[in-house]
């Protein structure tokens, strides 16, 4: 696409959902025709050149954040609107859950990112924080500094398909600071000595000053992303889940309780301390239904803060609620 041809998707952008003119006035103002100005403004969307933000909250939202909230003692919930379809494609679902969620936090990013102060900013990768950047506009922030708070390497070498960090430092120009590593070390010696190198101490030091954490979860299971992706080999996807684990965070592993597992693959995965973790302002992203028993476990650790989660998982919480 040249220069000219991202202007006129702009402009067509522009007029459709900030000038409020429809499709008609448009080609009659440009001289294009209404089917090749729908074609454009959904090229627009495909893009990126659009994001779509809904400021509106259900009643019921409202009420199962409520719920939720006082429950785990959070300082703040954010509910989407429940969109699954009963007997649907479960995967599609899923996707759709992320999408939500990551328009959900965009707009709560956005309003954090909206102040005259600088603002450093630990984060995950994962599909749902991979899903809030592509729905982030784009915004001037260049006292902006971005954090990585885990390793995000594959042992095969693979690129990390989820490079949030520098993503989101690109979107703000702000900068952005990686934790050189592997998301799993091959044994707890070498964890001691990526843990100890220069580069990787620097990130951790930035990361302990900041201002808060944004984080995504996986359940543990052979279902789960880190298995199928490879940064966890068979036996120790099984040595995990023999040992009680259900969730995992940052690096850490949970059992159901929310507490952190005393396993060796605790110590084996660089990242920031669980007492770092739990000293700052935590913001969970969590999509998709089948993360319901894995969500719970880690609001009972006491270690969230504020949940942005889709309205199915939501729904989904509440009889996990009711039995305590």
């Amino acid at each position: 696409m040249t220069h000219n041809e991202e202007d006129l998707l702009v402009q067509l952008a522009w007029l459709y959902y900030v000038g409020n003119k429809n499709q008609e006035e448009i080609a009659n103002q440009l001289g294009l025709s209404r089917f090749k100005i729908n074609r454009m403004l959904a090229r627009a969307r495909e893009k990126g050149l659009v994001k779509i933000a809904i400021q509106h909250e259900t009643a019921q939202s409202l009420d199962v954040a409520g719920r939720i909230q006082a429950a785990f003692d959070l300082r703040e919930c954010i509910v989407t609107p429940a969109i699954a379809v009963p007997g649907g494609n479960a995967d599609e679902d899923e996707n759709n859950a992320r999408r939500a969620v990551g328009i959900a936090a965009s707009s709560f990013l956005e309003r954090r990112l909206r102040v005259p102060e600088p603002v450093t900013i630990g984060l995950a990768w994962g599909r749902t924080i991979a899903a809030m950047v592509d729905e982030l506009p784009k915004l001037y922030k260049a006292d902006l500094k971005i954090v990585s708070l885990m390793g995000s390497l594959s042992r095969n070498a693979r690129t990390n398909p989820f490079d949030c960090v520098h993503s989101l430092a690109q979107l703000c120009e702000g900068e952005a600071y990686i934790l050189p590593a592997p998301f799993i070390a091959d044994s707890e010696a070498d964890y001691q000595v990526i843990m100890s190198q220069k580069l990787v101490q620097q990130a951790l030091k930035l990361a302990r000053s900041a201002d808060f954490y944004i984080a995504s979860f996986g359940d543990c299971s052979k279902q789960s992303f880190i298995y199928h992706h490879d940064l966890l080999h068979d036996d120790e996807i099984d040595q995990v889940i023999n040992a009680g684990a259900v969730a995992d965070m940052l690096g850490k592993f949970f059992d159901k309780d929310g507490a952190l597992l005393d396993n060796t693959l605790n110590r084996r995965t660089p990242s920031v301390s669980y007492e770092d973790i739990r000293s700052r302002d935590v913001v969970l992203l969590a999509a998709g239904l089948s993360k319901a028993k894995a969500l719970v476990a880690l609001l009972r650790s006491g270690t969230i803060n504020r949940l942005i989660v889709d309205g199915d998982l939501a729904a989904g919480l509440l009889p996990l609620i009711g039995r305590g």
